[in-house]
Protein backbone atom coordinates (compact mmCIF):
# COMPACT_ATOMS: atom_id res chain seq x y z
CA UNK A 1 0.00 0.00 0.00
CA UNK A 2 2.86 2.38 0.81
CA UNK A 3 4.34 1.84 -2.62
CA UNK A 4 0.94 2.44 -4.26
CA UNK A 5 0.49 5.69 -2.31
CA UNK A 6 3.95 6.88 -3.32
CA UNK A 7 3.24 6.16 -6.98
CA UNK A 8 -0.03 8.07 -6.76
CA UNK A 9 1.70 10.99 -5.06
CA UNK A 10 4.52 11.14 -7.55
CA UNK A 11 2.08 11.13 -10.42
CA UNK A 12 1.26 14.66 -9.28
CA UNK A 13 4.46 15.68 -11.01
CA UNK A 14 3.54 13.85 -14.21
CA UNK A 15 2.08 15.74 -17.11
CA UNK A 16 -1.22 17.38 -16.30
CA UNK A 17 -2.13 16.91 -19.94
CA UNK A 18 -1.65 13.13 -19.99
CA UNK A 19 -4.04 11.46 -22.42
CA UNK A 20 -7.48 10.71 -20.94
CA UNK A 21 -7.01 7.10 -22.02
CA UNK A 22 -4.61 6.54 -19.15
CA UNK A 23 -7.17 7.87 -16.70
CA UNK A 24 -9.62 5.19 -17.88
CA UNK A 25 -7.12 2.40 -18.35
CA UNK A 26 -8.05 0.53 -15.17
CA UNK A 27 -11.03 0.56 -12.90
CA UNK A 28 -10.95 -1.89 -10.04
CA UNK A 29 -8.14 -3.82 -11.74
CA UNK A 30 -10.08 -4.29 -15.01
CA UNK A 31 -9.57 -2.50 -18.31
CA UNK A 32 -12.60 -0.29 -18.81
CA UNK A 33 -15.09 -0.98 -21.61
CA UNK A 34 -14.54 2.46 -23.12
CA UNK A 35 -10.82 1.75 -23.61
CA UNK A 36 -11.49 -1.68 -25.04
CA UNK A 37 -13.93 -0.18 -27.51
CA UNK A 38 -11.36 2.35 -28.67
CA UNK A 39 -9.14 -0.44 -29.92
CA UNK A 40 -11.81 -2.91 -31.05
CA UNK A 41 -14.07 -0.63 -33.08
CA UNK A 42 -13.41 1.50 -36.12
CA UNK A 43 -16.99 2.67 -36.55
CA UNK A 44 -18.39 6.02 -35.42
CA UNK A 45 -21.54 5.78 -33.32
CA UNK A 46 -24.48 7.85 -34.59
CA UNK A 47 -24.83 11.01 -32.52
CA UNK A 48 -21.59 10.51 -30.60
CA UNK A 49 -20.16 13.62 -28.95
CA UNK A 50 -16.56 12.53 -29.49
CA UNK A 51 -14.22 10.84 -31.94
CA UNK A 52 -14.35 7.05 -31.64
CA UNK A 53 -11.57 6.12 -33.98
CA UNK A 54 -8.26 4.27 -33.54
CA UNK A 55 -5.68 7.02 -33.37
CA UNK A 56 -7.70 9.69 -31.58
CA UNK A 57 -7.76 9.66 -27.82
CA UNK A 58 -11.30 10.25 -26.62
CA UNK A 59 -11.47 13.61 -28.38
CA UNK A 60 -14.64 15.64 -27.86
CA UNK A 61 -16.19 17.44 -30.83
CA UNK A 62 -16.24 21.24 -30.56
CA UNK A 63 -17.49 24.23 -32.53
CA UNK A 64 -14.62 26.39 -31.29
CA UNK A 65 -11.84 26.57 -33.88
CA UNK A 66 -8.62 27.30 -32.02
CA UNK A 67 -5.00 26.20 -32.25
CA UNK A 68 -3.18 25.01 -29.15
CA UNK A 69 0.08 26.68 -28.25
CA UNK A 70 2.26 25.70 -25.29
CA UNK A 71 3.23 28.54 -22.97
CA UNK A 72 5.60 28.85 -20.02
CA UNK A 73 2.61 28.37 -17.75
CA UNK A 74 2.24 24.85 -19.16
CA UNK A 75 5.77 23.81 -18.13
CA UNK A 76 5.95 20.52 -16.26
CA UNK A 77 7.09 20.94 -12.64
CA UNK A 78 10.45 19.59 -11.44
CA UNK A 79 10.35 17.23 -8.47
CA UNK A 80 12.88 17.57 -5.67
CA UNK A 81 13.27 15.97 -2.24
CA UNK A 82 15.94 18.22 -0.70
CA UNK A 83 16.75 21.81 -1.60
CA UNK A 84 20.14 23.34 -2.35
CA UNK A 85 20.95 23.53 1.37
CA UNK A 86 20.21 19.86 1.96
CA UNK A 87 16.91 20.57 3.71
CA UNK A 88 14.06 18.13 3.13
CA UNK A 89 11.23 19.86 1.26
CA UNK A 90 9.06 16.79 0.63
CA UNK A 91 7.99 15.53 4.04
CA UNK A 92 5.43 13.14 2.60
CA UNK A 93 7.96 10.34 2.05
CA UNK A 94 11.02 8.78 3.60
CA UNK A 95 14.14 8.05 1.57
CA UNK A 96 14.11 4.57 3.14
CA UNK A 97 17.90 4.25 3.13
CA UNK A 98 20.18 2.86 5.81
CA UNK A 99 23.17 4.91 6.92
CA UNK A 100 25.44 2.47 5.09
CA UNK A 101 23.49 2.82 1.85
CA UNK A 102 23.41 6.60 2.13
CA UNK A 103 27.16 6.81 2.67
CA UNK A 104 27.79 4.47 -0.28
CA UNK A 105 25.83 6.81 -2.53
CA UNK A 106 27.91 9.74 -1.29
CA UNK A 107 31.19 7.84 -1.64
CA UNK A 108 30.35 6.79 -5.20
CA UNK A 109 29.61 10.36 -6.22
CA UNK A 110 32.86 11.64 -4.74
CA UNK A 111 34.80 8.77 -6.34
CA UNK A 112 33.47 9.68 -9.78
CA UNK A 113 34.39 13.33 -9.32
CA UNK A 114 37.96 12.57 -8.20
CA UNK A 115 38.53 10.02 -10.98
CA UNK A 116 37.22 12.54 -13.51
CA UNK A 117 39.70 15.20 -12.41
CA UNK A 118 42.68 12.87 -12.58
CA UNK A 119 41.73 11.28 -15.90
CA UNK A 120 40.94 14.66 -17.47
CA UNK A 121 44.48 15.77 -16.59
CA UNK A 122 45.81 12.46 -17.92
CA UNK A 123 44.32 13.22 -21.33
CA UNK A 124 45.78 16.70 -21.32
CA UNK A 125 49.19 15.13 -20.62
CA UNK A 126 48.78 12.74 -23.55
CA UNK A 127 48.47 9.62 -21.41
CA UNK A 128 45.05 8.69 -22.82
CA UNK A 129 43.48 9.77 -26.08
CA UNK A 130 40.07 10.89 -24.88
CA UNK A 131 37.94 11.34 -21.76
CA UNK A 132 34.52 12.62 -20.72
CA UNK A 133 33.74 13.86 -17.23
CA UNK A 134 30.33 13.92 -15.55
CA UNK A 135 30.91 16.91 -13.28
CA UNK A 136 27.63 18.23 -11.94
CA UNK A 137 25.73 15.15 -13.11
CA UNK A 138 27.00 12.54 -10.63
CA UNK A 139 23.66 12.50 -8.81
CA UNK A 140 21.69 11.39 -11.87
CA UNK A 141 23.69 8.21 -12.46
CA UNK A 142 24.26 7.18 -8.85
CA UNK A 143 20.77 8.10 -7.64
CA UNK A 144 18.98 6.21 -10.40
CA UNK A 145 21.30 3.21 -10.19
CA UNK A 146 20.62 2.85 -6.47
CA UNK A 147 16.92 2.30 -7.26
CA UNK A 148 17.44 -0.38 -9.90
CA UNK A 149 17.92 -4.10 -9.40
CA UNK A 150 21.47 -5.28 -10.19
CA UNK A 151 19.88 -7.59 -12.79
CA UNK A 152 18.09 -4.75 -14.64
CA UNK A 153 19.84 -4.32 -18.02
CA UNK A 154 21.31 -0.88 -18.62
CA UNK A 155 22.00 0.92 -21.91
CA UNK A 156 24.32 3.79 -21.02
CA UNK A 157 25.57 6.75 -23.00
CA UNK A 158 28.87 8.20 -21.76
CA UNK A 159 28.29 10.05 -18.47
CA UNK A 160 27.07 7.05 -16.54
CA UNK A 161 30.28 6.35 -14.61
CA UNK A 162 28.16 6.37 -11.47
CA UNK A 163 25.94 3.55 -12.72
CA UNK A 164 28.92 1.29 -13.33
CA UNK A 165 30.56 2.25 -10.04
CA UNK A 166 27.42 1.69 -7.98
CA UNK A 167 27.01 -1.74 -9.58
CA UNK A 168 30.53 -2.81 -8.66
CA UNK A 169 32.93 -1.65 -11.37
CA UNK A 170 36.27 -0.88 -9.72
CA UNK A 171 38.34 2.24 -10.23
CA UNK A 172 41.04 -0.02 -11.66
CA UNK A 173 38.65 -1.41 -14.29
CA UNK A 174 37.64 2.11 -15.33
CA UNK A 175 41.22 3.27 -15.77
CA UNK A 176 42.49 0.12 -17.48
CA UNK A 177 39.70 0.57 -20.05
CA UNK A 178 40.80 4.14 -20.70
CA UNK A 179 44.42 3.00 -21.13
CA UNK A 180 43.32 0.02 -23.31
CA UNK A 181 45.48 -2.43 -21.37
CA UNK A 182 45.52 -6.21 -21.64
CA UNK A 183 43.29 -6.42 -18.55
CA UNK A 184 40.61 -4.20 -20.11
CA UNK A 185 37.33 -6.12 -20.21
CA UNK A 186 36.84 -4.85 -23.76
CA UNK A 187 40.30 -6.10 -24.81
CA UNK A 188 41.43 -2.61 -25.75
CA UNK A 189 39.12 -2.46 -28.73
CA UNK A 190 37.10 0.60 -27.80
CA UNK A 191 37.66 4.27 -27.16
CA UNK A 192 38.24 5.44 -23.59
CA UNK A 193 35.04 5.86 -21.50
CA UNK A 194 33.26 3.21 -23.61
CA UNK A 195 32.73 0.87 -20.68
CA UNK A 196 30.70 -2.32 -20.66
CA UNK A 197 30.13 -5.24 -18.31
CA UNK A 198 28.13 -8.39 -19.01
CA UNK A 199 28.54 -9.38 -15.37
CA UNK A 200 26.82 -6.18 -14.28
CA UNK A 201 24.24 -6.28 -17.09
CA UNK A 202 25.47 -3.01 -18.63
CA UNK A 203 25.75 -2.97 -22.41
CA UNK A 204 28.93 -1.48 -23.84
CA UNK A 205 28.79 2.24 -24.55
CA UNK A 206 28.68 3.16 -28.23
CA UNK A 207 30.10 6.33 -29.81
CA UNK A 208 27.22 6.60 -32.26
CA UNK A 209 24.70 8.98 -30.74
CA UNK A 210 21.32 7.60 -29.63
CA UNK A 211 21.69 4.08 -31.07
CA UNK A 212 21.22 2.62 -27.59
CA UNK A 213 17.69 4.02 -27.25
CA UNK A 214 15.86 1.80 -29.78
CA UNK A 215 18.06 -1.09 -28.64
CA UNK A 216 16.74 -0.52 -25.12
CA UNK A 217 13.15 -0.65 -26.37
CA UNK A 218 13.83 -3.95 -28.10
CA UNK A 219 15.51 -5.40 -25.02
CA UNK A 220 12.59 -4.22 -22.87
CA UNK A 221 10.13 -6.00 -25.15
CA UNK A 222 12.14 -9.20 -24.71
CA UNK A 223 12.09 -8.65 -20.94
CA UNK A 224 8.33 -8.17 -21.06
CA UNK A 225 7.93 -11.62 -22.59
CA UNK A 226 10.39 -13.06 -20.08
CA UNK A 227 8.52 -11.47 -17.18
CA UNK A 228 5.30 -13.04 -18.48
CA UNK A 229 6.90 -16.49 -18.76
CA UNK A 230 8.28 -16.27 -15.21
CA UNK A 231 5.56 -14.54 -13.17
CA UNK A 232 6.96 -15.81 -9.85
CA UNK A 233 10.37 -14.22 -10.49
CA UNK A 234 11.08 -10.53 -9.73
CA UNK A 235 10.19 -8.49 -12.79
CA UNK A 236 13.00 -6.66 -14.57
CA UNK A 237 13.08 -3.38 -16.46
CA UNK A 238 15.55 -1.79 -18.85
CA UNK A 239 17.18 1.53 -17.96
CA UNK A 240 18.35 3.66 -20.89
CA UNK A 241 20.43 6.83 -20.42
CA UNK A 242 20.98 9.65 -22.90
CA UNK A 243 21.33 13.42 -23.10
CA UNK A 244 18.87 15.97 -24.41
CA UNK A 245 21.03 16.30 -27.52
CA UNK A 246 20.49 12.62 -28.33
CA UNK A 247 16.75 13.30 -28.07
CA UNK A 248 17.10 15.29 -31.29
CA UNK A 249 18.01 12.10 -33.16
CA UNK A 250 15.40 10.07 -35.03
CA UNK A 251 16.36 7.02 -32.96
CA UNK A 252 14.90 8.69 -29.88
CA UNK A 253 11.47 9.14 -31.46
CA UNK A 254 11.40 5.67 -32.98
CA UNK A 255 12.38 4.15 -29.62
CA UNK A 256 9.68 5.97 -27.65
CA UNK A 257 7.03 5.07 -30.18
CA UNK A 258 8.05 1.39 -30.17
CA UNK A 259 8.08 1.27 -26.37
CA UNK A 260 4.71 3.02 -26.09
CA UNK A 261 2.86 0.93 -28.66
CA UNK A 262 4.34 -2.37 -27.45
CA UNK A 263 4.07 -1.44 -23.74
CA UNK A 264 7.72 -2.15 -22.99
CA UNK A 265 9.03 -1.95 -19.39
CA UNK A 266 11.79 0.58 -20.03
CA UNK A 267 12.94 3.69 -18.16
CA UNK A 268 14.15 6.40 -20.53
CA UNK A 269 16.42 8.56 -18.37
CA UNK A 270 17.32 11.81 -20.11
CA UNK A 271 20.06 14.03 -18.72
CA UNK A 272 19.08 17.56 -19.73
CA UNK A 273 22.28 19.43 -18.91
CA UNK A 274 21.64 22.47 -21.07
CA UNK A 275 24.09 21.77 -23.87
CA UNK A 276 24.49 19.18 -26.64
CA UNK A 277 28.22 19.42 -27.36
CA UNK A 278 28.37 23.11 -28.36
CA UNK A 279 24.66 23.69 -28.90
CA UNK A 280 22.56 25.16 -26.06
CA UNK A 281 19.05 23.85 -25.58
CA UNK A 282 17.60 27.15 -26.80
CA UNK A 283 19.00 26.29 -30.25
CA UNK A 284 18.02 22.60 -30.04
CA UNK A 285 14.26 22.73 -29.64
CA UNK A 286 11.16 24.72 -28.85
CA UNK A 287 8.67 23.58 -26.28
CA UNK A 288 8.88 22.28 -22.74
CA UNK A 289 12.14 20.36 -22.72
CA UNK A 290 12.19 16.63 -23.39
CA UNK A 291 9.41 15.77 -20.93
CA UNK A 292 6.71 17.11 -23.21
CA UNK A 293 7.71 14.60 -25.86
CA UNK A 294 7.03 11.70 -23.53
CA UNK A 295 3.50 12.95 -22.96
CA UNK A 296 3.06 13.29 -26.72
CA UNK A 297 3.89 9.62 -27.15
CA UNK A 298 1.46 8.59 -24.42
CA UNK A 299 4.27 7.76 -21.97
CA UNK A 300 4.16 8.41 -18.22
CA UNK A 301 6.62 11.24 -17.71
CA UNK A 302 8.24 13.03 -14.80
CA UNK A 303 10.80 15.82 -14.49
CA UNK A 304 13.24 15.74 -11.59
CA UNK A 305 15.99 17.90 -10.13
CA UNK A 306 19.10 15.99 -11.25
CA UNK A 307 21.23 17.72 -8.61
CA UNK A 308 19.10 16.08 -5.92
CA UNK A 309 20.37 12.50 -5.72
CA UNK A 310 17.64 11.50 -3.26
CA UNK A 311 14.91 12.83 -5.56
CA UNK A 312 16.55 10.96 -8.41
CA UNK A 313 16.41 7.76 -6.40
CA UNK A 314 12.77 8.27 -5.36
CA UNK A 315 11.64 9.05 -8.90
CA UNK A 316 13.45 6.03 -10.34
CA UNK A 317 11.94 3.76 -7.70
CA UNK A 318 8.43 4.88 -8.54
CA UNK A 319 9.13 4.82 -12.27
CA UNK A 320 10.38 1.25 -11.99
CA UNK A 321 7.19 0.17 -10.19
CA UNK A 322 5.15 1.95 -12.83
CA UNK A 323 7.08 0.29 -15.68
CA UNK A 324 6.22 -3.15 -14.28
CA UNK A 325 2.52 -2.37 -13.76
CA UNK A 326 -0.25 -3.47 -16.14
CA UNK A 327 2.05 -5.98 -17.83
CA UNK A 328 4.67 -3.38 -18.74
CA UNK A 329 4.86 0.26 -19.82
CA UNK A 330 7.59 2.81 -20.61
CA UNK A 331 8.41 5.79 -18.39
CA UNK A 332 10.37 8.91 -19.32
CA UNK A 333 12.44 10.69 -16.66
CA UNK A 334 13.91 14.08 -17.53
CA UNK A 335 16.67 14.94 -15.05
CA UNK A 336 17.66 18.60 -14.99
CA UNK A 337 21.34 19.20 -14.18
CA UNK A 338 23.61 21.89 -15.61
CA UNK A 339 26.76 20.61 -17.32
CA UNK A 340 29.61 22.37 -15.51
CA UNK A 341 32.29 20.49 -17.46
CA UNK A 342 33.34 20.64 -21.08
CA UNK A 343 31.43 18.21 -23.29
CA UNK A 344 34.61 16.13 -23.59
CA UNK A 345 38.36 16.60 -23.78
CA UNK A 346 37.80 17.48 -27.46
CA UNK A 347 35.67 20.47 -26.48
CA UNK A 348 36.35 23.96 -25.12
CA UNK A 349 32.98 25.05 -23.77
CA UNK A 350 34.21 28.57 -23.02
CA UNK A 351 34.13 29.19 -26.75
CA UNK A 352 30.33 29.16 -26.62
CA UNK A 353 29.44 30.07 -23.03
CA UNK A 354 30.75 32.49 -20.45
CA UNK A 355 33.16 31.20 -17.82
CA UNK A 356 31.29 33.18 -15.17
CA UNK A 357 28.12 31.22 -15.99
CA UNK A 358 29.86 27.91 -15.30
CA UNK A 359 31.52 29.14 -12.12
CA UNK A 360 28.19 30.48 -10.88
CA UNK A 361 26.58 27.06 -11.29
CA UNK A 362 29.50 25.34 -9.57
CA UNK A 363 29.16 27.62 -6.61
CA UNK A 364 25.37 27.76 -6.46
CA UNK A 365 24.41 24.11 -6.76
CA UNK A 366 26.26 20.81 -6.81
CA UNK A 367 24.81 17.32 -6.22
CA UNK A 368 27.73 16.24 -4.02
CA UNK A 369 27.66 19.37 -1.88
CA UNK A 370 23.89 19.13 -1.52
CA UNK A 371 23.98 15.55 -0.23
CA UNK A 372 26.88 16.38 2.06
CA UNK A 373 24.82 19.14 3.68
CA UNK A 374 21.96 16.69 4.14
CA UNK A 375 24.29 14.16 5.80
CA UNK A 376 25.84 16.79 8.05
CA UNK A 377 22.42 17.94 9.22
CA UNK A 378 21.87 14.39 10.46
CA UNK A 379 25.29 14.11 12.10
CA UNK A 380 26.32 11.44 9.61
CA UNK A 381 29.22 13.43 8.16
CA UNK A 382 31.77 16.07 9.13
CA UNK A 383 34.88 17.84 7.85
CA UNK A 384 37.28 15.23 9.21
CA UNK A 385 35.46 12.39 7.46
CA UNK A 386 35.44 14.43 4.27
CA UNK A 387 39.20 14.95 4.32
CA UNK A 388 39.87 11.29 5.03
CA UNK A 389 37.52 10.10 2.28
CA UNK A 390 38.96 12.38 -0.38
CA UNK A 391 42.54 11.54 0.57
CA UNK A 392 41.85 7.79 0.49
CA UNK A 393 39.99 7.95 -2.81
CA UNK A 394 42.67 10.05 -4.46
CA UNK A 395 45.30 7.51 -3.44
CA UNK A 396 43.12 4.68 -4.75
CA UNK A 397 42.69 6.38 -8.13
CA UNK A 398 46.38 7.28 -8.43
CA UNK A 399 47.42 3.72 -7.55
CA UNK A 400 45.18 2.34 -10.30
CA UNK A 401 46.43 5.02 -12.68
CA UNK A 402 50.10 4.15 -12.14
CA UNK A 403 49.40 0.43 -12.56
CA UNK A 404 47.48 0.96 -15.81
CA UNK A 405 50.19 3.26 -17.15
CA UNK A 406 52.77 0.47 -16.81
CA UNK A 407 50.56 -2.38 -18.02
CA UNK A 408 51.05 -3.98 -21.42
CA UNK A 409 48.56 -3.48 -24.24
CA UNK A 410 46.55 -6.51 -25.46
CA UNK A 411 48.03 -8.97 -27.96
CA UNK A 412 48.33 -7.54 -31.47
CA UNK A 413 46.49 -10.53 -32.89
CA UNK A 414 43.47 -9.31 -30.95
CA UNK A 415 42.96 -6.79 -33.74
CA UNK A 416 41.41 -9.52 -35.83
CA UNK A 417 40.29 -12.35 -33.56
CA UNK A 418 36.84 -12.85 -32.00
CA UNK A 419 35.10 -11.85 -35.24
CA UNK A 420 34.45 -15.27 -36.79
CA UNK A 421 34.61 -18.73 -35.25
CA UNK A 422 37.40 -19.45 -37.74
CA UNK A 423 39.52 -16.82 -39.45
CA UNK A 424 38.64 -16.16 -43.08
CA UNK A 425 41.20 -16.01 -45.87
CA UNK A 426 40.77 -12.25 -46.00
CA UNK A 427 41.56 -11.92 -42.31
CA UNK A 428 44.67 -14.05 -42.61
CA UNK A 429 45.85 -11.84 -45.47
CA UNK A 430 45.12 -8.68 -43.48
CA UNK A 431 47.13 -9.99 -40.56
CA UNK A 432 50.01 -10.85 -42.88
CA UNK A 433 49.94 -7.26 -44.16
CA UNK A 434 50.12 -5.98 -40.60
CA UNK A 435 53.23 -8.10 -40.07
CA UNK A 436 54.85 -6.83 -43.28
CA UNK A 437 54.04 -3.20 -42.41
CA UNK A 438 55.56 -3.44 -38.93
CA UNK A 439 58.69 -5.15 -40.27
CA UNK A 440 59.07 -2.53 -43.00
CA UNK A 441 58.75 0.44 -40.65
CA UNK A 442 60.05 -0.74 -37.24
CA UNK A 443 60.80 2.80 -36.03
CA UNK A 444 57.24 3.94 -36.67
CA UNK A 445 55.59 0.90 -35.11
CA UNK A 446 56.90 0.03 -31.67
CA UNK A 447 55.17 -3.23 -30.77
CA UNK A 448 57.09 -3.77 -27.55
CA UNK A 449 54.23 -2.26 -25.53
CA UNK A 450 51.87 -5.01 -26.73
CA UNK A 451 51.78 -8.30 -24.88
CA UNK A 452 54.14 -10.72 -26.66
CA UNK A 453 55.12 -8.16 -29.28
CA UNK A 454 54.68 -9.74 -32.72
CA UNK A 455 54.54 -13.20 -31.14
CA UNK A 456 50.75 -13.53 -31.21
CA UNK A 457 50.65 -12.47 -34.87
CA UNK A 458 53.39 -14.91 -35.83
CA UNK A 459 51.68 -17.76 -33.97
CA UNK A 460 48.34 -17.10 -35.62
CA UNK A 461 49.84 -16.85 -39.10
CA UNK A 462 51.81 -20.04 -38.53
CA UNK A 463 48.63 -21.85 -37.49
CA UNK A 464 47.18 -20.89 -40.90
CA UNK A 465 50.25 -21.91 -42.88
CA UNK A 466 51.68 -18.42 -43.47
Amino acid sequence: MASRRMITSLRGTLAASAPPLRQHRQRGGMVCAQCQQRWSSVSQRPGSDRVNFPGAVNSLFTTSLEFKRATEDDAMPTYRYIDQEGVVVDNSRDVNLSTEEMLKIYRDMVTVSIMDLIMFDAQRQGKVSFYMVSAGEEGIAVGSSSALLPSDPVFAQYREHGVFLHRGTTVSEFIHQCFSTRTDLGKGRNMPVHYGSSKQHVHTVSSTLATQIPQASGAAYALKLENQRNPTEPGRVVACYFGEGAASEGDFHAALNIAATRSCPVLFICRNNGYAISTPTLDQYRGDGIASRGVGYGIDTVRVDGNDVLAMRAVTQQARDLALSEGGRPVLIEAMSYRVSHHSTSDDSFAYRARVEVEDWKRRDNPITRLRKYLESRDLWDEEKEKTLRSDLRQEVLKAYRAAEKEKKPELAGLITDVWAEMTEEQVEQLARVKRLVEQYPNEYDVSEFEGGMGSVDALLKAHGR
